[in-house]
């Protein structure tokens, strides 16, 4: 890496503004050009222990603070993100990639987060129901659990996060955050919005690092009760393993290989709108990316020959430049990797039809860019079509029809999010019906969660879980049942209020 103006980050434990115990330092580059950005903090499980014993020192206060007024904080955070969204986005672009248009969209997702989870704090409901016996009643409540861990991956630096933090700063529980090593200072300033807003000291924790290194001792920290993770599904397995031996809850969202079907009755350039964005946005590096084009019978030609048409259009480049249209990969590791799976297809004996070259000529050349790829016949059961490549690469993979394309839908490990073009209401709600996902839209592409609604997905893209809406204020907090008895008097369930 080149180094030009090199930015120091820290680590953020109880009010201090820290480096890792050790000095230790770990670089971070910028994808578009393979210079030196910063240097963020290599932290270790010392940095871990001491920003569990801030989170747990700062729990007894915070969750004793009303859960209305821990949400006017998240409100007071939201506005401040909306003030710094350009500054953070300009961040967002140089650290991971995404271009300048999604780096606000990403931000924009946490805000919406923020103006959610603020309102849940006067709506934490808990339920009374009837009791069998007179003068008594029954009703629930919600408690925070106490320290939770949060480890997040580097593709969407702010509202992935979001998605965790906010709910569970809101239930009153304490945090301790590993942003990723990729997007270390797009996560800081996230949370520096929240600790502007009031947040109090030791409540929110930021420890820079690797996963095997902080990620790992956060996972495996006695005091950390709840655990929730965005990431692979490879590492999401040794997180459950290490995490159930400690009997924690875990949240854990991971891969996806998701499908489009496009059936021939479709609207086949509405179809390859949202084909192009939801393969080639933010260049493929989204679980939820369309990586498989489901083709059913004589539409393949039509939509292959528009897509390769469109593809080769779209502009490669810096993600600061308004024209373009796909940014870098995130690291060169990656856009290797990505490349590796192309080679894998063709030789599995599918047909390049665009991209599958890594730039080497110009300006792409000094950064890690890759070309919107489309594979025309790829096998079902093949590498490509079972395997997450998580860059701006499309299988097609052809059937006959739509119970083959379910059955083909169906066959991967995943099961994130998935879509159905076509203008047959019965076939739409088919669809709905026998797609194994936690997310299926209709003539809509397979990206595009709205923070009110529940996100995640089934099989091996996680663990039954969601994130969004409403749910992960169910996750993040602890029922209690409190029964009141008022008669004066000894009633014993199930036994005085029967007569035989």
């Amino acid at each position: 890496m080149t180094a030009g103006t090199v930015k120091t980050l820290f680590n953020r434990i109880g009010p201090d503004k820290v480096g890792a115990a050790d000095g230790r330092l770990l670089d971070v580059g910028n994808p578009s050009d393979g210079s030196l950005l910063s240097r963020a903090p290599r932290s270790s499980g010392v940095d871990v222990d001491r920003a569990v014993a801030a989170a747990k020192a700062a729990f007894r206060a915070w969750s004793a603070t009303p859960a209305p007024a821990r949400g006017e904080i998240l409100f007071r955070a939201g506005a401040l993100m909306v003030e710094r969204k350009e500054a953070i986005a300009q961040v967002m672009a140089r650290e991971m990639g995404k271009r300048l248009e999604e780096a606000r969209g990403d931000i924009q997702e946490a805000i919406d987060t923020a103006w959610y989870a603020g309102a849940e704090g006067r709506r934490l409901f808990g339920h009374t129901a009837p009791s069998e016996l007179p003068r008594k009643m029954g009703m629930t409540f919600r408690r925070p659990i106490g320290v939770a861990g949060v480890i997040t991956a580097w593709n969407f630096p702010v509202a992935v996060p979001s998605w965790k933090i906010l709910p569970a700063l809101v239930c009153g529980n304490t945090v301790v955050w590993k942003p990723s090593e990729e997007a270390p200072e797009s996560g800081y300033l996230f949370a520096e919005c929240l600790w502007d807003a009031g947040l109090p000291a030791g409540v929110l924790n930021v420890v820079q690092g690797y996963g095997d290194e902080v990620g790992a001792a956060i996972v495996d920290h006695p005091d950390v009760q709840v655990l929730t993770f965005t990431g692979s599904t490879a590492v999401g397995r040794k997180i459950y393993e290490t995490a159930g031996r400690h009997l924690k809850r875990v949240s854990l969202e991971l891969g996806g290989k998701n499908p489009v079907i496009v059936m021939p009755d479709a609207d086949v350039e509405l179809a390859v709108d949202g084909i192009l964005w939801g393969a080639f946005g933010t260049a493929g590096q989204r679980c939820t990316a369309t990586s498989r084009l489901i083709a059913v019978g004589d539409v393949g030609d039509r939509v292959v020959a528009r897509l390769a048409e469109r593809a080769k259009t779209l502009r490669v480049g810096s993600p600061l430049d308004p024209k373009v249209d796909i940014g870098p990969i995130v690291n060169e590791r990656q856009l290797k990797r990505i490349h590796g799976y192309v080679e894998k297809g063709v030789a599995e004996g599918a047909t390049l039809v665009c991209g599958g070259a890594i730039p080497t000529e110009g300006e792409l050349a000094t950064g890690w860019y890759y070309p919107p790829t489309i594979l025309d016949h790829v096998k079902a059961g093949s590498t490509l079509a079972l395997e997450e490549v998580f860059g701006p690469v499309l299988s097609v993979i052809r059937v006959a029809d739509f119970d083959e394309a379910i059955r083909v839908a169906n066959e991967v490990q995943y099961g994130l999010s998935s879509s159905i073009y076509t203008r047959d209401v019965n076939l739409a709600m088919r669809a709905v019906e026998l797609i194994d996902a936690g997310i299926t839209y209709v003539n809509a592409p397979t990206i595009g969660a709205e923070a009110h609604f529940p996100f995640g997905g089934v099989k091996a893209t996680g663990n039954g879980h969601r994130e969004g809406g409403w749910m992960p204020y169910e996750f993040f907090t602890e029922v209690k049942t409190v029964y009141i008895d008022y008669s004066g008097g000894l009633q014993r369930a199930q036994i005085d209020n029967r007569n035989d």
